[in-house]
């Protein structure tokens, strides 16, 4: 059976690294998610005010370069706009994804995964082309030791996740601004709130639930110059009830809106549905009961706080047991093979991008997942079957035997990169394939084609 620090470095956090030492067990791993996020600040992305300003730009520039007068320095402005925007989208790719490679807490960057896929969002628009690493950098990471109420408020008010759930085209039917428009709900972010945010599905809501909070949610909206605005003459006057609950008066408020998602994280079902998730993201796609159940209790009787959800989570008998029960996602994959490489940050931030293409985003989407492009508000799948199907195995195999040649140039000798990529996690046979392996470009694939690289 493999030791704690293994299951520390595999199961809970990003891979195995040389130049870096695993966490000894839940004490220290709880321990580190107390301390400064020293990522962010190492490999920083744009933010979203930013990324606004240059799409907000981005459109006046396409329709002033439509009309019959455009001139060749509108052209000219466009293209070259457009393509600080491309650029900016892929720096803030690679420092995101540098942040898993290269972090001494690999806890803390699962998590920021985990919760990422939790509150899925997807870009639409060229301005906001790799706008995922600003959403998780802004809306997830601050708030990964905190509190889930505050995690839920940051993520569902962002202005990303308003834009890719069209909470900006949603208006209260009797507002002022709705009877002038005539413009109506849109039910999709109260929807995705409430069946996979918080209460889960099958959570105890109904219809009418869906439809009186999507009315509480009228008046939050994306402006152009400050991102993320409330506007009351958008919102659906007088009191809205959602799971018996009376929030809001004639006058709306944003102060409403947050009463009310602070109390659907704090609901019961909302505890369950989240420890669940946890349980099944991180040990087995078939959870235990009676470790969801200890999870569910301490969320609930820390009120949602998340350092007392992991601690039940971590310390609980079958945190470090059986080996291998879920798949690594193609990202995960990836990250965990690139660390074991230990390719240089700087080499890695330095990738152009056809070549980042070549090298990850191509065989991740054949792997069966297309770089931040998840195919519903659902995110990415947790059944192991979804990752290793042959077609994704094959894609892992031709990666593994193909691309680590090419970003270390010399190979290591593979017996010691035995130990450094799998630790005491790698099987017999395994270390005798490699043993005898004809070249290291062979025994090298083999380690990252094997059950156990592809597993934690």
């Amino acid at each position: 059976m493999p030791d704690i620090s293994t299951y520390t470095a595999i199961r809970f956090g990003t891979g195995i690294a040389d130049n870096q030492n695993p966490a000894s067990g839940p004490v220290e791993m709880l321990a580190n998610l107390e301390q400064p996020d020293r990522m962010t600040d190492r490999f920083p992305t744009s933010g979203f005010a930013d990324r606004l300003k240059m799409s907000v730009n981005l459109i006046k520039l396409r329709k002033a370069r439509r009309k019959k007068n455009a001139t060749e320095e509108i052209q000219a402005r466009f293209y070259a706009q457009r393509k600080e925007i491309r650029k900016i989208a892929f720096s803030d790719t690679l420092n995101h994804a540098a942040r898993a490679i290269y972090s001494p807490d690999g806890f803390r960057e699962r998590l920021g995964m985990f919760w990422a896929d939790h509150f899925t969002i997807r870009q639409r628009g060229d301005g906001y082309q790799g706008s995922q690493a600003v959403y998780v950098t802004e809306a997830i990471r601050p708030h990964i030791a905190g509190r889930f109420a505050d995690m839920l408020r940051a993520a569902v008010t962002h202005p990303l996740m308003l834009d890719y759930l069209d909470q900006v085209v949603s208006v209260g039917p009797n507002s002022k601004f709705g009877k002038a428009k005539k413009r109506g709900l849109n039910e999709n972010l109260a929807r995705e709130v409430l069946e996979l945010h918080t209460l889960g599905v099958g959570g105890p809501y109904t219809q009418k639930d869906v439809t009186q909070l999507a009315e509480l949610f009228t008046g939050m909206t994306v402006d152009r110059q400050t991102g993320f605005k409330f506007q009351p003459n958008v919102a659906e006057p007088g009191a809205e009830r959602v799971l018996g609950r009376k929030y809001g008066g004639w006058w709306p408020r944003m102060s409403h809106i947050e009463a009310a998602l602070e109390d659907l994280a704090l609901h019961p079902s909302t505890a369950r549905h989240l420890a669940r998730k946890l349980v099944v993201h991180f040990i087995s796609d078939t959870p235990d009961k009676g470790m969801v159940d200890d999870v569910a209790a301490a969320y609930r009787d820390s009120e949602g706080d998340l350092m007392a959800t992991y601690g039940a989570l971590l310390n609980h008998p079958l945190a470090f047991q059986n080996f291998g029960q879920k798949a690594k996602r193609p990202d995960e994959f990836l990250i965990s093979a690139v660390r074991a490489l230990e390719i240089p940050a700087k080499s890695f931030l330095s990738l152009k991008e056809r070549k980042a293409g070549q090298y990850f985003f191509g065989p991740m989407a054949a792997m069966g997942m297309r770089h931040q492009r998840p195919t519903g508000p659902d995110g990415w799948p947790e059944e192991l079957d979804a990752w290793l199907s042959p077609q994704g195995l094959a894609a892992r195999i031709q990666w593994s035997m193909a691309v680590p040649g090419q970003i270390r140039k010399p190979l290591p000798d593979a017996n010691a990169f035995l130990k450094v990529a799998l630790a005491d996690a790698a099987s017999p046979d395994l270390t005798w394939a490699v043993s005898v392996s004809e070249t290291k470009r062979e025994a090298i694939g083999l380690i990252f084609a094997s059950p156990e690289f592809n597993r934690r």
